[in-house]
């Protein structure tokens, strides 16, 4: 027998495993017909009611204008850049600040304590207020002061999403960093790393890796509440809508703006459920 006799690919699996093999295979294929059977029928049954209501011949007059999302479309998707500028601008601005403000609650000492209170007190009003009122204050109320230099609604209504979504993240940054084993950073201070080396290359690369799914998550609830800047004024997706709907009576422009947004929020949802379940298969090993 000669070496290459044995090599894996010349091995065959046995009978047993191959009625295994055959037999996984048989209950996928039977899984995925289930599955789609399944979901025919409930798809069926819903556009059965919806269809068969007494009010849908309105409801779709007055929402499936086709005409009019084809009119309203260029207006939407142009309003649709600017919340994608904003989600841009308003997500690396909210990390930031809710990193800054997880590690300014996380100091430790007395001569910190005016720091951890303003912090706390930070967290805990932005994360009760209604985000439609901080954008109502912020856009309407610092104007109102008369200060020079005052910025234009637009940024008065991005820093209305940065302060909010800024509280929510601190509270997810500082989960995760106490997250990390006291020990952790007992080891990293005996080998003479300083605290602030001990959080940038010990505690934050562990925190920020084991709290990346909630993040995302929150990252694509702003996808969304990117859209009531347009309670500030500019023309986003949202405002080119409610414009468009003015105009025509008809509510098909809101629609379209849904669906914009629905598939902006696809590639950043399949990336967070993908993290997620990473996540769990290194958890589970």
């Amino acid at each position: 027998m000669t070496p290459s006799d044995i090599q894996p690919s010349n091995i065959q699996p046995s009978d047993i495993q191959r009625g295994r093999i055959a037999y996984r295979r048989r209950r996928a294929v039977r899984s995925v017909l289930i599955a789609a059977v399944s979901t025919a029928v409930l798809g069926t049954l819903l556009v059965v009611a919806v269809t068969g209501s007494p009010g849908w011949a309105r409801v779709r007059e007055s929402f499936l204008d086709w005409g009019i999302a084809r009119d309203s479309f260029p207006a939407v998707l142009d309003g649709l850049w600017l919340n994608i500028r904003l989600l841009v601008v308003c997500a690396v601005l909210a990390l930031t600040l809710g990193l800054l403000i997880a590690v300014l609650r996380t100091l430790r000492g007395p001569v910190f304590f005016p720091v951890r209170a303003l912090a706390t007190t930070y967290t805990y009003t932005f994360r009760g207020v209604p985000l439609i009122i901080v954008i109502y204050l912020f856009a309407f109320g610092i104007p109102g002061l008369r200060l020079q230099g005052t910025p234009g609604v637009l940024v008065l209504g991005a820093a209305a999403l940065v302060v909010t979504y800024g509280a929510y993240l601190a509270e997810v940054f500082r989960a995760g960093i106490e997250s990390v084993h006291p020990s952790q950073l007992a080891a990293a201070r005996s080998l003479g790393l300083t605290y602030r080396q001990t959080m940038r290359h010990v505690v934050l690369p562990q925190a920020v890796r084991r709290v990346a799914p909630p993040l995302l998550n929150d990252t694509v609830a702003l996808q969304k509440d990117v859209g009531l800047v347009s309670l500030a004024g500019p023309i986003d997706a949202v405002r080119a809508a409610q414009i468009s709907t003015a105009e025509t009576f008809n509510y098909t422009p809101y629609l379209v703006a849904a669906v914009l947004f629905v598939l902006l929020a696809l590639p950043l949802i399949a990336i967070t459920d993908g993290v997620t379940m990473r996540a769990a298969r290194r958890q589970g090993a």
